[in-house]
């Protein structure tokens, strides 16, 4: 996975522009954020899906980088003042607290067009075809959007200081977090020409890891530090969050994320290749500290 990791970063640094003279601060303040670590859940979910469904990961890279390229936006985005308001992201200040707010808010509407130029792009078209990189816009553009992670952006923030319930939060975090997840698994299976009941299954692993990967962040917001998580710890209950660690309680929220990481993990039978990669992937996201 390491060696996974290394190629897409090195991938994502090919799509960025020349710094010239003139626009060089904002590629900077882009690359900054987009090589700025991470578990690089979403791109690794495209590239084990196609690879898991009898595609190449060499067709399925663009699409890789273009759902990372989103991701990375949308942290540039969530901690601005406006937002979340962090001086803290993977261990580094933030974007706006080196580059300055406009620069931020600039980077990272660059990064999402850029997640469109890559999915589109003469590479990708040859890699996969002109029919699934119009496929892969779509889904993008969907899980990236008002329906999706914009969507579940806009709850969470109108959610603070209010007291909401379970079911809130599950459809909050469906968009928020969730819909690029899914999203990842899709494109993963776009390249690779996955037949429905392949994309059936890997929407069903994303769904499942998708939400326990939010209630571990709870919990985690609660009983890690700051130097292990790399952001500040305890900003749900500063920016009066409902979270599921504070409704349920730590003991149920590891129950209910063991329970659907076991779910994602049964979803992968339908596969016919090996899964074991797919498999511990789902068990790290469960166990990881940060």
């Amino acid at each position: 996975m390491s060696d996974k990791k290394l190629n897409i970063e090195k991938e994502l640094l090919s799509y960025l522009p020349e710094k010239d003279e003139l626009i060089g601060n904002l590629v900077s303040s882009m690359e900054y954020s987009l090589t700025a670590g991470g578990k690089r859940v979403r791109p690794m979910l495209v590239m084990e899906f196609a690879k898991l469904c009898g595609g190449s990961e060499e067709a399925a890279m663009p699409f890789a980088c273009a759902i990372e390229m989103i991701h990375t936006y949308s942290l540039i985005h969530d901690d601005l003042p406006c937002m979340d308001n962090d001086d803290l992201r993977r261990g580094k200040p933030t974007n706006h607290k080196v580059y300055g707010e406009a620069c931020a808010l600039l980077a990272g509407s660059g990064l999402l067009t850029l997640a469109f130029e890559a999915a589109s792009s003469e590479r990708a078209v040859s890699l996969n075809s002109t029919e699934k990189c119009l496929a892969a816009v779509r889904v993008l553009s969907e899980a990236a959007g008002a329906v999706g992670m914009l969507g579940g952006q806009i709850i969470d923030l109108e959610s603070e200081g209010k007291s909401v319930d379970i079911d809130h939060l599950k459809i909050m975090d469906a968009k928020k977090t969730g819909a690029l997840i899914i999203a990842a698994a899709k494109l993963g299976c776009i390249s690779a020409g996955a037949s429905k009941e392949q994309i059936d299954a890997a929407v069903s692993y994303a769904e499942n890891i998708g939400l326990a990967f939010q209630i571990v962040d709870d919990m985690l917001d609660i009983t890690s530090s700051t130097e292990e998580l790399g952001k500040p710890v305890g900003s749900d209950s500063e920016n009066e969050k409902s979270t599921y660690a504070a409704l349920l309680g730590l003991d149920e929220c590891r129950k209910i994320s063991e329970e659907l990481t076991e779910n994602a993990v049964k979803a992968l039978e339908v596969f016919e290749n090996d899964t074991e990669t797919l498999k511990k992937f789902a068990y790290y996201l469960l166990r990881r500290e940060n």
